[in-house]
Formats: structure tokens, C-alpha cells, sequence
């Protein structure tokens, strides 16, 4: 007789007595091992970035210096490491490459706001009690409504305001930027904030989650009437594929939307997308870039999609009471350090290896990816300190 992952994780869920005797949480030692070189490799690297990781070539990092979409997670890194450490300098870095995201706090022109002011400059208040940073993430906040398609509910994801190409277009990245906005209902008392995000939200659910709990990259609506055109693709095989990146940010804002809302439709999705993740999740426990690529499982890996799917599936377990979901977060996790850091090359200036940016394109195949390096050390902190990590990022 045969079992599916699906079948096992729901008897792992039902039978916490025999969870007490899986190997999870027997990585502590080396989850503490790979922070601590994590801390290290941000030591060594950190005096000569002056500007925005966005990849590695030939293990050395590649900027963007607007920050582009991911401009949050180099400061988000240092933060993290902040409060492992206690290191005043890694406060010094957060805080200088933080504040060179400020012209971005206007700008409308951009769906990942909370991809660049979450990690930044919302973690920099909830550490430090200063308000500006809290005021330039609720500007952020205020930019980001702007997008909100009323007549779709949802939030537009390319394209400048205005601009016709695209502007139609809702991806499931967008669901890791709501958790900016329900911060600035949060500080504000202002509900429209929240409203956009449910919209946003409830939208992402309707369309894009497909019986199986599979999901396509994007969703495509005309733009002047709201009404459905049907699914799409960026970075994922096809339209009727499943892109591991996509799946894991849906599994991660899905649960952050039911803590914060306690919606049971929210808690439901993000289980609906963590059962078939796991259930294609291949032996090694490192998801493939797609799903659903023809050459699955046995196409090019994405590092990132593991440490993005570990921190919401850690989530996710205290959010349904599931510890199923823990278990095979903690496996993730032991796969990623065992097997995909940079530990094997001093002069290799990233974290995690064997990211994936977008092999659709042929762009950012077995790289680094900051947001990877990030996610790993955010979900090493759910594990090794999960009080302090609940404080900086308002688990």
C-alpha cells in the first residue's frame, strides 16, 4: 500500500503523540550552525555593499540601486541578524541601507511595496520604537492603494498608474505585500487600508486557487469592467502550470491574512496550497522551480521557494493547530541547510544557493536571490527564537 504526502501529513496532524519521535527538531544544532554562518557571511560582505542586492553572478552579488522589488530584504537581513546577535553594527548597516529606500515610499508605480518596506522599515519600528519609520511605511501603504482595481478587487500588479499595458494583471506575489497595509490600519485605525487587503485577498482565492490547490503565476481581468479574462504566467512554465515561488508566497500571505483577519476562508486556502505543495515536493524536500515543469522532478531547484514555504508553513501549523505542517517545515529547513548554502566557496557572497529567478527566461538560473537569503534567516529565527522573531515581524 502506497501514501500520498497528503495522506501522511494529515496522519502526522491527527497523531501528535507519534510526532514526539520524528527527527524535526533534532536540527537545532545545525539550524544554529547555519544562522551563525549566515551572521558571518553579512559580516564579511556587508562594509562593501553600497547599494540593493538583486542576484549573484559568479558568486558575487549583482545590485539594483533603486532597490527595485526586493530592495527590503538586504536591510531585513541585517535586522534579523540584529536581533540574533545584539551586534550594534548590524543595526548600523539596517538602518543606513533601510533609509536608502525613502524615495520609494511615493512610489506608485510598483505592486511590492510591502516587499520593500515590511522587512525595512516595518521591522525597524517594531525594534527600535522610532515613528518615522513607522509614518514611511504607512506612506508606503498609502502608495500602494493607489493600484486597487475596484471594479476587479484587486490590486494591479506591473505598470505604471495609467498605462494601459498590464494594467489588468493581478500575480499571486501580491499577496506577501497585504500584510503593509493591515500594519497601517493597524496604526491608523484607518480601515481602508484593511479593506483592500481582504478585497485583494478574497480575489486571490476566488481566482486564482484551482480545485486541486494548484495556482497559476497570474490572473488576468479587463481592467475597465473587473470581468475575468483568465489565468497567465510571468516566471511560472505556462498558464496552467504551478511556479514553487508563487505557491510558496500564496501558502505564506494566505496564513498572515488569517491571523490577522481570523477568516476562515484564509486559513483554509493557505492549507488548500500547502497540501499539493507538499504533496509535489520532491524526496530531497528543495521544490522544483515549477510544479509543473515538463521536467519535473527533475528540473532546476529554487532554494527560495523552500525557505519562503518553511516560514509559512511554521506559520501555518500554529495558525490550524496542525504540527504535520511544522514537521515537513522543519524538513524544508534541514534540506536547505544541509545541502544548498554557500559553504563550500569563501569567496561566494550569498547565503543560499541554487535559487531560481525565473528560468522561464532563461534569467537567474542556480544563483543567489536575496530574498532567499532572507527567508532563510527568518525561518531559522521561527525556530530558534520565535518570541523575538513574533516581535520584529508581528507574528
Amino acid at each position: 500500500m502506497t501514501f500520498s504526502r497528503r495522506t501522511l501529513l494529515g496522519a502526522a496532524a491527527a497523531s501528535p503523540v507519534a510526532l514526539s519521535a520524528a527527527p524535526a527538531e533534532a536540527s537545532s544544532s545545525l539550524f544554529r550552525e547555519s544562522l551563525d554562518y549566515a551572521l558571518g557571511k553579512l559580516r564579511q560582505v556587508a562594509p562593501n555593499v553600497t547599494s540593493f542586492p538583486e542576484e549573484t553572478k559568479f558568486e558575487k552579488w549583482v545590485y539594483v540601486n533603486s532597490g527595485g522589488w526586493v530592495g527590503g530584504f538586504w536591510p531585513g537581513m541585517h535586522w534579523l541578524a540584529f536581533l540574533d546577535s545584539g551586534d550594534e553594527q548590524f543595526r548600523k548597516w539596517a538602518v543606513e541601507s533601510a533609509l536608502r529606500l525613502s524615495p520609494r515610499r511615493t512610489d506608485t508605480s510598483i505592486h511590492d511595496l510591502g516587499f520593500l518596506f515590511y522587512p525595512s522599515w516595518v521591522t525597524a519600528y517594531r525594534l527600535t520604537g522610532d515613528a518615522s519609520w513607522r509614518d514611511g511605511a504607512v506612506q508606503a501603504a498609502s502608495s500602494l492603494i493607489q493600484r486597487y482595481n475596484d471594479k476587479g478587487r484587486f490590486i494591479r500588479a506591473w505598470g505604471a498608474l495609467g498605462t494601459p499595458n498590464n494594467a489588468g494583471r493581478a500575480i499571486m506575489d501580491t499577496m506577501m505585500n497585504l500584510d503593509l497595509l493591515t500594519f497601517a490600519s493597524e496604526q491608523t485605525g484607518d480601515p481602508r487600508y484593511l479593506d483592500v487587503a481582504v478585497a485583494h485577498a478574497l480575489t486571490t482565492r476566488a481566482k486564482f486557487i484551482r480545485p486541486d490547490g494548484s495556482t497559476p503565476h497570474v490572473f488576468d481581468f479587463d481592467p475597465e469592467t473587473g470581468a475575468d479574462i483568465g489565468p497567465n504566467t510571468n516566471q511560472g512554465y505556462s498558464p496552467t502550470s504551478c511556479w514553487s515561488r508563487g505557491q510558496a508566497w500564496g501558502i505564506y500571505g494566505f496564513t498572515t491574512m488569517y491571523r490577522r483577519t481570523r477568516r476562515r476562508e484564509f486559513l483554509e486556502a493557505a492549507r488548500k496550497l500547502a497540501d499539493f505543495a507538499l504533496d509535489a515536493l520532491t524526496p530531497d524536500h528543495i521544490p522544483v522551480w515549477d510544479y509543473r515543469s515538463p521536467l519535473a522532478p527533475n528540473d532546476v531547484k529554487d532554494s527560495s521557494a523552500g525557505a519562503i514555504m518553511a516560514c509559512g508553513l511554521i506559520d501555518l501549523a500554529a495558525a490550524s493547530g496542525r504540527i504535520g505542517y511544522r514537521l515537513a517545515a522543519l524538513r524544508i529547513l534541514d534540506a536547505l541547510c544541509r545541502t544548498c548554502l554557500t559553504t563550500r566557496s569563501e569567496r561566494h557572497e550569498a547565503i543560499l544557493a541554487r535559487g531560481t529567478r525565473n528560468r522561464r527566461i532563461e534569467v537567474g538560473i542556480e544563483v543567489s536571490l536575496p530574498y532567499g537569503d532572507y527567508y532563510l534567516m527568518e525561518a531559522l529565527l521561527r525556530v530558534l527564537k520565535p518570541r523575538e522573531l513574533a516581535r520584529a515581524i508581528g507574528l
